[in-house]
């Protein structure tokens, strides 16, 4: 693809076929496990069609080289099993709770030291990565909201001789592109905003670095953490619309946070799209957009903040995130959340319905819950 294309463009047109006479718009999922010999496809777990259009299309916008996943958590393994046996991983206090468990599953075996550090702490960081063998980052965190200085830690991780790991879920390739802020691998759990309508389960990685792409593509062929070709071809089609969702979500979000910031039941707001929020300035400053998940808190008041996920008519009480269904849920009702998450917190993913229609449900959910 053209460098200078906006990559609202480069999310339609990357990974697409050859243009020949006859020759179809889109790839369409191969089903077979078996393929004749003398190519270098070999065997259905070695390659797929859908997989070389999915991971051509994120490469093209990450910038760098796509490898697909049966989940974000079969992504996420491939990834920490780079670590050596005894290395040590420096990790956020707060992130998707499912990778923290693993780091800590794999800790208690001593497969790997995990040391956690608040990543908007850029000095903190700095110091823990020193002797590290892995920097494990979310920007902005799951739920908390909290946002890195992406090149400043990844510069830190490097100098230190870490690889720099980033999960994009939250913002999306089309809002943040850590790999061109010096970051090593970029992960995704491909079921949310990249998927987009709350139907497949898959992740992705990307990466810049022939020796990284190598050793995970080996992870994912050794140990089977393969999609199916009908999910990854769902997947990609989901990928195609990704700005159109991504651009009504985030102007409904924006409206959304201050609408919750004025109302008198809410006593924080967790956005970094709000100007009096910690990672305002940072965001702006490296992404191109603040995304469409916020959180909010109602005063410590966590049988409240439940009644309100349970009361709404519109907005799902569901977990997960980034569909073009609105979802909400208490993120503590989980008891692997990390304990220092406020049990009052309430995650909101904010779909493509009407704004108006979404904040009149969540006022009579607030009303309803009294």
């Amino acid at each position: 693809m053209a460098p200078d294309l906006d990559p609202s463009t480069v999310v339609v047109h990357a990974g697409r076929p050859e243009r020949v006479p006859n020759a179809p718009v889109g790839d369409s999922p191969v089903f077979s496990s078996t393929y004749v010999a003398g190519g270098d496809r070999g065997y259905g777990r070695f390659g797929n069609d859908a997989w070389t259009a999915f991971e051509e299309t994120l490469g093209a916008l990450e910038g760098g080289r796509g490898l697909t996943f049966a989940s974000g958590m079969a992504a996420a393994a491939a990834v920490c099993d780079l670590v050596p046996v005894g290395g040590r991983v420096v990790a956020p206090i707060h992130a998707y709770s499912g990778v923290l468990a693993l780091l800590d599953q794999q800790a208690a075996t001593g497969r790997l030291h995990v040391d956690r550090v608040d990543v908007a702490d850029t000095e903190a960081v700095s110091r823990a990565v020193v002797g590290a063998d892995m920097l494990w980052v979310e920007s902005p965190t799951n739920p908390a909201m909290e946002v890195a200085d992406l090149p400043a830690i990844s510069a830190a991780g490097r100098a230190a001789g870490a690889t720099v790991v980033v999960d994009n879920t939250f913002a999306t390739p089309l809002l943040q592109q850590p790999l061109r802020m010096g970051a090593d691998i970029v992960m995704h759990s491909a079921t949310k905003f990249i998927a987009g309508h709350s139907d497949v389960v898959l992740g992705a990685v990307i990466t810049a670095d022939d020796e990284l792409w190598s050793a995970l593509e080996l992870r994912r062929r050794s140990l089977g953490a393969i999609p199916g070709p009908m999910e990854t071809w769902l997947g990609l089609r989901g990928l195609r619309t990704l700005a159109l969702r991504l651009e009504r979500s985030q102007a409904t979000a924006a409206f959304l946070a201050q609408r919750l910031l004025e109302h008198p039941r809410v006593s924080r707001v967790r956005y970094p799209g709000l100007p009096d929020d910690a990672g305002h300035a940072r965001a702006a400053a490296q992404m191109s957009g603040f995304g469409a998940i916020l959180s909010f808190e109602v005063g410590g008041d966590a049988e409240f903040a439940q009644r309100i996920c349970e009361s709404t008519k519109l907005w799902l009480h569901a977990t997960s995130l980034g569909g073009v269904e609105s979802l909400l849920e208490r993120r503590r009702r989980w008891a692997i959340e990390v304990p220092t998450i406020p049990d009052d917190l309430i995650r909101l993913s904010v779909g493509i319905e009407h704004p108006d229609d979404l904040w009149a449900d969540l006022e009579q959910a607030f009303t309803s819950a009294v």
